[in-house]
């Protein structure tokens, strides 16, 4: 089904769920069970949807063992943020959401953010800068989540998140407005 998309279209559906990934913060932000249900699954779904739409982009020999170790981190991720959204609805296990997300699936996007901007470097998919600027990115958030684990927890490591956030959302909108880099990938 994915391949039947060509290049432009799936580009602009990348940069939208990309933004969709980011409703799992609705419930942090407002604590409304319903509207962080729906959020959280609608994330969930959306993290696990991105991999299978850059598949055919990122597709090739010598990028077999990056795309395995991708996919896998980005549909374990996507997994947890559906639990994540099922926890909200049992009370005995709405409080372990937080915890879900802080201790375990932070490190499935870490990895999954990291293998996402080398593949998107390898394959020049999009500007390298975005790319560099988003490995980056996820190194100071690994570093500030294991800084986390060693209690050091401080306001100013909490803007080394910024960079993530800000170059995801730069990356998404880039692909809703310029899409994939045709030099590089062919096609339309």
């Amino acid at each position: 089904m994915s391949r039947m998309i060509s290049n432009r279209p799936r580009a602009a559906l990348v940069g939208v769920l990309i933004i969709a990934a980011y409703f799992m913060l609705t419930y942090t932000i407002t604590h409304h069970k319903i509207a962080g249900v729906v959020t959280d699954l609608i994330a969930g779904f959306a993290v696990i949807a991105i991999p299978f739409l850059m598949l055919p982009i990122f597709k090739s020999d010598t990028n077999k063992a990056l795309i395995n170790g991708y996919m896998i981190a980005r549909i374990i991720e996507g997994l947890l943020m559906l639990i994540g959204g099922i926890f909200i609805l049992m009370p005995s296990l709405e409080a372990y959401r937080n915890t879900l997300y802080e201790h375990v699936q932070v490190y499935f996007f870490i990895a999954g953010a990291l293998l996402f901007y080398i593949l998107l470097y390898r394959t020049r998919a999009v500007p390298r800068f975005i790319c560099v600027w988003g490995g980056l990115a996820t190194l100071a958030l690994f570093a500030v989540t294991m800084l986390g684990l060693f209690g050091i927890k401080a306001p100013m490591l909490d803007v080394l998140v910024a960079p993530m956030i800000l170059n995801e959302l730069f990356l998404a909108i880039w692909l809703m407005v310029k899409g994939f880099n045709k030099d590089a990938i062919g096609g339309v």
